[in-house]
């Protein structure tokens, strides 16, 4: 069954990929910013960021979550389709917001929390339509920053969490001019990136 959805998800991912070539060979770009991250944002800012990650029609009825006072997160927007977006990710300085379905909220959160494996029974589905970052060491994507890898952006994408296997699907492990490729591959947190900017998404 799970080779079954695998296989349907690389078919798929294959066919959005060509919608995305343009975007692969322009490299790891990202819109402009302060470069100071999102310290300092207004309350508004923040919202109006973290729903920019993903297509309207989703981002209109999204719940959106922000750092408080003291760094913890809570609930600025509340929404009613099950996705959830926050204003950046990483922490760079420039923010990097996502949006996502509760399946991949479950994924994230059990990489935050350094779970063996991720423990969502069904794909999950995020959206990154200004950018993201990643870490490349030795010619290979690494899962954190470590000595002597470099920090690299990430063009707008959207992510199918689910067990993705590139010489299974066919699909390269690094990203090039296909567009599409499997991030952590040969990990628990392998994953499918699709560099296509969410907002052409209806």
């Amino acid at each position: 069954m799970v080779k079954t959805i695998v296989s349907l998800f690389g078919a798929a991912a294959m066919v959005f990929s060509l919608a995305a070539v343009s975007v692969a060979e322009e490299g790891h770009k990202m819109g402009g910013g302060s470069g100071q991250g999102i310290k300092g944002m207004s309350k508004e800012d923040l919202i109006k960021l973290a729903l920019s990650a993903a297509p309207a029609g989703i981002a209109k009825d999204a719940s959106v979550m922000i750092p408080g006072e003291d760094g913890k997160m809570v609930e600025a927007k509340k929404g009613t389709n099950g996705f959830t977006c926050f204003p950046d990710v990483d922490g760079q300085p420039v923010p990097d917001p996502i949006c996502s379905d509760p399946a991949a909220s479950q994924w994230v959160s059990d990489l935050m929390a350094g779970a063996p494996k991720p423990t969502n029974t069904a794909p999950g589905i995020s959206y990154m339509a200004q950018g993201g970052w990643h870490f490349e060491k030795d010619g290979k994507i690494v899962m954190k920053n470590e000595p002597g890898a470099k920090t690299v952006q990430e063009p707008p994408h959207w992510m199918v969490f689910w067990p993705f296997d590139s010489k299974a699907s066919g699909m390269p492990a690094m990203p090039g001019a296909l567009g599409t490729y499997v991030m952590f591959d040969g990990t628990p947190y392998a994953h499918l990136m699709v560099y296509q900017n969410p907002k052409g998404i209806k």
